[in-house]
């Protein structure tokens, strides 16, 4: 069943639960995410890379991932994965993106919140819900990390913005860079974000990225069943590890 990004995090905070992310690219990857959502009898989230909207691949991508949302029986979002321009935005949400990530985590701090607030406000008048980046999660390019999200800023932008979730830097990777931090300090600066940014929030979700190669990812998963971290976790980000190009895993 296709649900909107706010109705899918709802439902993992009731729950308690974290809902998988996994990027899409052609019809294979969305049918396999599909059927492991299904055996799995998880919420999923598929999202797709903004250079595929740009390239509009997004255009034949989306009927097929909302093809698939509508044949599952477990909830389906289809999300744009950092979006960072207006363009990007209008495309997916026009093919029928039912979440956005508005990722202006390369810009200081007052310009991410003011264009951020820009993408909730129009959004918001089609009921859908805006994920925003504080804290520039690492890519293949970077050779070390950047610095790590200010539970105080966390807690302001998320004030300012009105977004749903927010994506964070706590140590986590989007791709293998030069850093690795442990699983305890990433554990207790997410449940500081979380704790700061959810006052006087009816619903905020906290999205960590990772990589199929980051022990850290598979530890965070360990952690949350054991209930470390309570519900500071609910929503985990994990971007496949295979190339595009050749589909072969790195």
């Amino acid at each position: 069943m296709l649900v909107t990004l706010q109705e899918i995090i709802q439902k993992a905070e009731e729950g308690n639960y974290a809902v998988p992310a996994f990027n899409v690219y052609n019809t294979e990857t969305v049918m396999g995410v599909l059927d492991a959502a299904e055996e799995a009898r998880s919420p999923v989230i598929m999202q797709v890379y903004p250079r595929l909207i740009n390239q509009e691949v997004g255009y034949f991508l989306a009927p097929a991932m909302l093809a698939a949302a509508k044949k599952a029986t477990v909830p389906v979002c289809f999300h744009l994965d950092h979006g960072a321009a207006d363009a990007e935005v209008i495309r997916s949400l026009r093919w029928g993106a039912t979440g956005i990530m508005f990722d202006g985590s390369n810009a200081d701090f007052e310009e991410n919140v003011r264009h951020t607030r820009s993408i909730v406000e129009l959004c918001d008048q089609i009921g859908i819900g805006v994920e925003g980046e504080i804290g520039h999660v690492g890519s293949v390019n970077d050779e070390v990390m950047g610095d790590f999200t200010d539970p105080e800023q966390a807690a302001e932008f998320v004030r300012r913005t009105g977004v749903c979730c927010l994506a964070v830097l706590i140590g986590n990777l989007g791709a293998v860079v030069g850093s690795i931090v442990s699983t305890r300090l990433m554990l207790w600066r997410t449940a500081k974000i979380y704790g700061n940014a959810k006052a006087g929030q009816d619903t905020l979700e906290i999205i960590v990225a990772g990589n199929d190669e980051q022990f850290t990812v598979t530890a965070l998963f360990d952690n949350l069943g054991k209930g470390a971290s309570g519900a500071a976790i609910q929503n985990m980000n994990i971007l496949l590890g295979v190339d595009e190009t050749t589909g072969l895993n790195v």
